[in-house]
């Protein structure tokens, strides 16, 4: 318990959604963004977004997409 205190939190939101084109990031709708959740680490974040890209493969417009959230909520300290 005590190790898992010591360990720097870096938090990752993990989101996607259908894109207009294959060129630009430019969602279809947002009102259809899947949000698929915030998690502590890059590691946790790489495995939902993997299961996630792996289930839409099929739609070449869709994407999913990590956003490092501890880069902008702590610039200074990366």
């Amino acid at each position: 318990m005590a190790q898992e205190s010591a360990k720097k939190q870096r938090l990752h939101l993990v989101f996607g959604g259908e894109l207009t084109t294959l060129t630009d990031v430019h969602f279809r709708d947002l009102d259809k963004l899947d949000i698929v959740g915030i998690f502590p680490d890059y590691d946790s974040a790489h495995a939902a977004w993997k299961a996630k890209a792996q289930m839409t493969v099929d739609n070449a417009h869709m994407r999913y997409f990590i956003v490092h959230m501890h880069r902008l909520l702590d610039p200074e300290n990366d």
